[in-house]
């Protein structure tokens, strides 16, 4: 692709990032550029399986790669709650990312949302132990994916946990980890659900140069029972702009920059 066209792919998909769909006529104010170059643009990404042409317009495709899990209730309850802050959440995250980065995302349903907002790009590795995230990305040329192996340690669950993951991560560098939390408390740290997947992500996190939890307004002063981090290891906070500023007070104090997106 030229230059022009490869900033005009770039933003069309990062605007459908945002909106999830869009009219010919939207994407025109975004991207500039005449009605049929858009739509041949529209064409170029919907053969690299990123966008789906509607009439009249796009919608961004999010893989529906989980068949067994589309009638499980809890699933469909993770995926759905603050779907939209997750969603921003995620970009907000992937424009962090450099080329030639290689990154890890936990797994989790914000942390799937950052891989999503990669697919369009180029040079990045990415190393993770969400089966989920590695089927979205595993199509897309411009993106090495490993995935660290391992036991999935409970029924309906894309997390890899154990002695296979751990000992894959020992030989596993990484500029960013993106760790995905359901607790972020000032004095207790960050926190999840499960022991075994707190192991892996703590391991992550001993890997990589910069630490940045991702992690929606409800998450905030919430302690669960599996301890990942403390505070100190933490560079950046990723939240959505429903977060009150006395919520993130105790971790701009505690020198964390704070992202609301």
């Amino acid at each position: 692709m030229a230059d022009a066209l490869n900033r005009r792919c770039e933003l069309i998909i990062k605007f459908l990032l945002r909106t999830g769909t869009a009219t010919v006529e939207e994407i025109l104010e975004v991207a500039g550029s005449s009605a049929p170059s858009i739509r041949r643009d529209l064409a170029r990404l919907e053969s690299r399986g990123l966008i789906r042409r509607t009439h009249g317009g796009a919608t961004l495709v999010e893989p529906l790669l989980y068949e067994p899990f589309r009638y499980d209730s809890s699933f469909l309850a993770r995926e759905q709650r603050f779907a939209q802050e997750k969603r921003r959440i995620g970009l907000a995250a992937a424009e962090l990312i450099q080329a030639n980065e290689t990154v890890g995302l936990t797994a989790g349903t914000t942390t799937t949302h950052i891989g999503r907002s990669l697919r369009h790009r180029e040079k990045i590795q990415v190393v993770t132990n969400a089966i989920n995230i590695g089927m979205e990305l595993c199509n897309q040329p411009g993106i090495r994916t490993y995935l660290t192996g391992g036991a999935v340690p409970w029924a309906w669950s894309f997390s890899l946990t154990g002695n296979a993951a751990l000992t894959f991560l020992d030989d596993i560098y990484m500029d960013k980890v993106f760790l995905s939390v359901t607790g972020l408390d000032a004095e207790r740290g960050a926190t999840t659900l499960e022991a075994d997947e707190a192991l892996v992500y703590r391991k992550m996190l001993k890997q990589a140069k910069q630490v940045i939890v991702t992690a929606d307004a409800s998450k905030l002063g919430k302690v669960s029972p599996a301890f990942i981090c403390p505070t100190s290891e933490i560079h950046i906070l990723i939240t959505d702009a429903g977060a009150s500023a006395e919520a993130l007070a105790p971790f701009e104090r505690q020198g964390i920059r704070v992202i609301r997106a």
